[in-house]
């Protein structure tokens, strides 16, 4: 499930695409057949990624996300309509950790909505590959070698000692010869 770039946005209903980004805000597209766009300015309008929204839960908060794949495997998902009795009857088969003080009739509805909009998007049928963990390998270790066992050659060897040589001490510069006269020759 990709849900990359969908959003929802307080006071709107239905979900949003992200087109684009400007100065100010988003530029949306309903997911709905009209395909109404919408400039959402960032100072007026809230907008919440489906990807990052997450329920209450428990222990721990429900990934938004882990609700969805649980609903797709359910048999029969109700109207969001529904009570609030059938629809936490429901909420308790595929999100059996929510918290039922803090999760409201009104959430699950939304939720419920939300799915309902996207099951038949192909973007939300799309598996996502987790990326794969790198396999860690143990680091060679090389023996460690003294400096009088290593090899040199014998035509290597004047250059390996002339720059070390010329890397560790470099010779004052000599002093330019001036040309001087004589006293002899005045």
């Amino acid at each position: 499930m990709n849900l990359q770039g969908i959003v929802a946005v307080s006071g709107k209903p239905g979900l949003w695409r992200a087109l684009a980004q400007n100065k100010t805000g988003y530029i949306l597209e309903s997911l709905d057949a009209n395909k109404t766009k919408l400039v959402a300015n960032l100072s007026t309008a809230k907008i919440a990624a489906l990807h990052e929204i997450t329920l209450f839960g428990e222990e721990e908060d429900l990934k938004l996300l882990d609700i969805f794949e649980a609903i797709k495997k359910a048999t029969n998902v109700p109207d969001a309509k529904a009570d609030g009795k059938i629809l936490r009857a429901f909420f308790r088969e595929v999100a059996p950790n929510h918290d039922e003080e803090k999760v409201y009739a009104s959430d699950m509805k939304k939720v419920i909505s939300w799915f309902q909009i996207l099951k038949d998007f192909p973007f939300f049928n799309e598996v996502v590959e987790a990326p794969t963990p790198a396999v860690e390998t143990e680091p060679v270790i090389e023996p460690e070698v003294k400096p009088e066992e290593k090899k040199v050659s014998k035509k290597s060897a004047p250059k390996a000692e002339n720059k070390a040589d010329e890397l560790t001490e470099k010779p004052a510069p000599k002093p330019k010869k001036v040309a001087t006269k004589k006293a002899e020759d005045k």
